[in-house]
């Protein structure tokens, strides 16, 4: 069995299957931290998911997908309903692959197998997936690496307001606003970003705008819809600065390579 849904008890762990695959389809949804003994390669063919690892936050629209090595901790939480797509791989299938996560680009060859890979049974013996496999590994060594991550701060004064950035209740707002809101002055936010993300807070506050608006977007917002809500003065405004920081328009960046 490979499709699963809010009642399927798994644990990839236990199967003995060298590649593990499942789909699902789900709504709100927040795994926790948690890691496997298996490394991970994840992907939303509709909707988007975001992953939180060592205090690090990244976003995957339909267009990307992250590979997770083993043993690595990881959060993945979805705020819509996503078309969710999961591959767990034995350590002895890749051993060639580094040891650290990375979120790429994917292609349509990439696509397929992960389609294909998905929905196999998980009994099913190594020898008839050894081909799909190898094909999959040289395909994923071939894509464009991704660098749209987001450290997140860790001070506990703005632990609340991260918690509601997080479940979608809050977004970023400008520094006076912040300080406002947590009672801590502008210059001791500045220091702890600073020191905590190695980013000046407006930029912190500029990549998490571009990956919420990814998110919006991914979720069928349009873009004055996402402008609006993100308090963009304009449409134009919001375009010039997303294809500022990805060198792409809003519909090009989501369209599939």
């Amino acid at each position: 069995m490979a499709i699963i849904d809010e009642t399927t008890r798994f644990d990839a762990d236990m199967l003995e299957a060298s590649v593990i695959g499942i789909a699902a389809e789900v709504g709100k949804h927040d795994s926790g931290m948690h890691s496997h003994c298996k490394a991970q390669l994840l992907f939303a063919p509709q909707g988007c998911m975001t992953i939180t690892l060592d205090n690090t936050q990244c976003i995957l629209p339909p267009t990307r997908a992250a590979w997770i090595p083993a043993g690595v901790k990881h959060c993945a939480r979805m705020n819509n309903v996503v078309a969710y797509r999961s591959l767990y791989f034995d350590q002895s299938v890749s051993p060639e692959l580094e040891h650290q996560v990375k979120v790429f680009d994917v292609s349509p060859l990439f696509v397929a197998l992960i389609e294909r890979m998905a929905f196999w049974p998980w009994d099913i013996p190594d020898k008839l997936t050894t081909n799909t496999v190898a094909l999959f590994f040289e395909e994923l060594a071939s894509l464009k690496e991704q660098h749209l991550s987001l450290p997140m701060p860790t001070d506990r004064r703005l632990i609340p307001w991260l918690s509601r950035l997080q479940i979608g209740d809050a977004i970023v707002p400008q520094l006076n606003t912040l300080s406002q809101t947590i009672g801590a002055s502008g210059k001791t936010i500045t220091r702890i970003f600073a020191k905590e993300t190695g980013m000046p807070y407006q930029n912190w506050r500029q990549r998490w705008r571009l990956q919420k608006s990814i998110e919006m977007l991914s979720s069928g917002l349009q873009v004055n819809d996402v402008a609006y809500q993100l308090e963009f003065s304009s449409d134009s405004a919001f375009i010039a600065f997303f294809k500022q920081q990805t060198g792409l328009t809003p519909l090009q960046y989501l369209s599939p390579k």
